[in-house]
């Protein structure tokens, strides 16, 4: 029976798709050649995962960004690239969160995309 892997990945619209991969090249060192940035399985921590969460309509999660999506990025250093985000202009939200999955923390985008960063707990 055909079953699902692993999530393949997120894609949103911008109105200068080019500008904002270089935004993300430069402040998160996230680079691409094409349209996206590939992962691949050895660069996830151990304790790291992909997930799809599937939110309520009326869910303030996604809050300030008025998207109904949100990206989540698996990170070593959360202080770190939280720093790197508010570097390139990026807005911080103050909070971050630690439980036992790990340490996340939320910023974004200069398009108004939500991004959790999430630093997984090895344990």
């Amino acid at each position: 029976m055909a079953k699902v892997l692993g999530l393949g990945g997120v894609s949103f619209t911008s109105p200068e798709p080019q500008r904002l991969r270089a935004w993300y090249a430069r402040w998160l060192g996230l680079y691409a050649e094409g349209p996206g940035v590939e992962f691949h399985p050895d660069t996830m921590p151990e304790g790291g995962c992909a997930v799809l969460s599937v939110l309520s309509d009326d869910t303030r999660y996604l809050e300030p960004s008025t998207r109904g999506f949100m990206v989540r990025l698996v990170v070593d250093d959360l202080e770190a690239m939280l720093g790197r985000a508010r570097a390139g202009g990026a807005q911080v939200m103050a909070e971050t969160i630690d439980d036992e999955y790990g340490r996340c923390g939320w910023f974004v985008d200069p398009d108004g995309n939500k991004v959790e960063l999430w630093q997984p707990d090895a344990a």
